[in-house]
């Protein structure tokens, strides 16, 4: 087969009806969605109360095109806190249908409400028995009168020219899945936090689980000198732990302050011939800022940013110090 290529003057042609092209198929579909909006009712509400009395999961299943809008409905509903998967319909007859029990819901899709895969599996799982919830685009079809509840997504034109390719009638399935997970979502009560339990490699799930003891440096990482430690010999220590500070402690190795990459240069400002040989003491900073292990570490960064400074020293409930936090750590973990 040869591919034909399109001239140049035929190219420039196209490219003017191209914007019209497109803008039309948004106006067709959004249009579709907002008829839908306004046309939910009886059977959306008695779904919504099947889905919340649900003990099992939701099973999702369609084929074609339907098959992949349901896919990402059973991964939204998994996300935001309803417990669900997705069925393929051939696979189901060769030992997939197992996997549904008796507390589980069925959400199947097909638009024509004729799918033969699907229909094929209806019977099985009237035995089992489960609820079945049909969305389709005929409430006349086999389908939709062999559910338990049917929800309607009729579209008067889909955006394809030919109106042959699934546009418009996948576009109101995908949104009417969603507006079903939403519902549920808040139904549920489910907050950001257990959206972030559902993602935890994601960036919110890493702001909104991640606290302050998970990335603090402690024990023999911390670097630490003593009162009369010269500001040489504290560099070296500051260089080799890598934090561009260090603990200054006492004989009973307890806090007395912090010698900071500023204090050196405010003490090399001040005494530029002696201040290698000056004990940190006399330039450390006597009252450092803190910050508590359990915070979380997304909100270290606003202390960091209001304090102007690059660390933290990490306290417990006593008050005593466990830790330190770097503005690196935070820039390494993502969360800053």
């Amino acid at each position: 087969m040869t591919r034909s290529f399109t001239s140049s003057h035929s190219l420039n042609q196209s490219r003017q009806h191209w914007l019209r092209w497109g803008s039309s198929v948004l106006q067709i579909e959004s249009q579709a969605i907002a008829e839908l909006a306004t046309s939910l009712g009886n059977e959306f509400e008695k779904a919504i109360e099947v889905l919340l009395s649900n003990t099992g999961r939701i099973v999702v299943t369609g084929m074609g095109k339907s098959g992949h809008i349901g896919r990402k409905m059973a991964a939204t509903f998994a996300s935001t806190g309803a417990p669900a998967f997705f069925l393929h319909p051939a696979e189901a007859l060769h030992g997939d249908l197992g996997m549904v029990t008796e507390q589980d819901v069925v959400i199947a899709l097909s638009h024509s409400g004729e799918s033969e895969e699907v229909l094929t599996i209806v019977p099985h799982l009237k035995r089992l028995p489960v609820p079945i919830i049909s969305i389709t685009g005929k409430p006349e079809s086999t389908l939709a009168q062999a559910s338990d509840l049917h929800l309607c997504t009729a579209v008067s034109q889909e955006a394809c020219p030919l109106g042959l390719a699934p546009t418009t009638s996948t576009t109101v399935s995908l949104a009417l899945g969603d507006a079903l997970a939403m519902v549920l979502l808040q139904a549920h009560g489910f907050s950001t936090e257990d959206f972030a339990r559902s993602h935890p490699g994601g960036s919110l799930g890493r702001r909104l689980l991640t606290r302050v003891r998970d990335i603090m440096h402690t024990g023999t990482e911390l670097p630490r000198v003593h009162l009369s430690t010269p500001i040489l010999d504290a560099l070296g220590e500051i260089s080799q732990k890598g934090m561009g500070m260090t603990l200054v402690v006492d004989d009973d190795n307890k806090l007395q302050g912090l010698f900071t990459d500023g204090d050196l240069r405010r003490a090399a400002a001040l005494h530029p011939q002696t201040v290698l040989t000056s004990s940190v003491a006399q330039f450390m900073t006597r009252k450092p800022r803190t910050i508590h292990a359990d915070i979380l570490a997304s909100e270290a960064v606003s202390y960091l940013e209001h304090g102007r400074i690059t660390q933290l020293l990490v306290i417990d409930d006593s008050q005593n110090v466990i830790g330190a936090l770097h503005l690196h750590d935070l820039l390494q973990h993502k969360l800053a």
